[in-house]
């Protein structure tokens, strides 16, 4: 799911284990920035012990160690709601540069095309083909359900942190960004299961809605599919 330098090992060979693409970080520096301002954005590196990220940001994969140290620098410094809204926004924006710089426009143009319940199975095939770079040490699976959901045990973002409400925001909007712009513009991805909130695993529940469905096209706009209305309801 995230763009590193580093390939993904062939065969057999533990895939990049304790790792984790650039995303991770560069595009919570934009977050932090945006909603924090800079002076909080270097606090907060500073409490990570990672400057030298905000210096000169990474393009390879870095040990997933710094990616946790900056959510729990972050989560020590800002108010819970600021937190929130930062990983949120750092997960959104890391699904636009998903589809900007690393899923093929053919590829998109054709999840487009599909029925939302079979785009989605063959997204939820990428992703998990792509885990390596964002899962570091964990464990990833699809459950096809219904619901569909991806399954994070032992995650970076959620081990040995302990909390009331599920702590992966990061993760949960980037997934949705990327349900959004391919499956349904008002598809929800939702953290069910938390296992810093005492589950086994991090779940991340994906739905969307039935009937009519409004698939913007990132060339030409939006398109219709399924029995349309003439006044279309705004997508999001």
């Amino acid at each position: 799911m995230d763009g590193g330098a580093a390939p993904r090992p062939a065969g057999n060979e533990a895939p990049q284990a304790g790792r984790i693409g650039p995303n991770a970080i560069t595009r919570f520096v934009e977050a932090l920035e945006a909603g924090c301002g800079a002076g909080m954005t270097a606090r907060v590196f500073a409490q990570a012990g990672l400057t030298h990220h905000l210096l000169s940001p990474p393009e390879a994969m870095v040990v997933e160690g710094d990616v946790v140290a900056l959510h729990r620098a972050a989560r020590a410094l800002l108010p819970p709601e600021v937190f929130e809204a930062v990983a949120r926004d750092a997960g959104e924006r890391t699904a636009r540069y998903l589809l900007a710089h690393r899923i093929p426009l053919a590829v998109q143009r054709l999840l487009r095309l599909l029925p939302p319940a079979l785009a989605a199975g063959v997204l939820a095939g990428a992703i998990a083909r792509h885990a390596w770079t964002f899962a570091g040490s964990g464990r990833f699976r699809v459950d096809r359900g219904p619901p569909l959901a991806f399954v994070i045990a032992d995650g970076p973002l959620g081990r040995g942190l302990h909390t009331t409400t599920p702590a992966c925001a990061y993760f949960a909007a980037t997934f949705e960004g990327l349900f959004r712009a391919l499956i349904h513009p008002e598809a929800k991805v939702t953290e069910t299961a938390c296992q810093a909130a005492g589950a086994p695993a991090c779940v991340f529940t994906a739905t969307w809605p039935a009937g009519v469905t409004r698939r913007p096209r990132a060339d030409t706009g939006a398109r219709w599919r399924g029995r349309g209305s003439a006044t279309p309801p705004q997508a999001r």
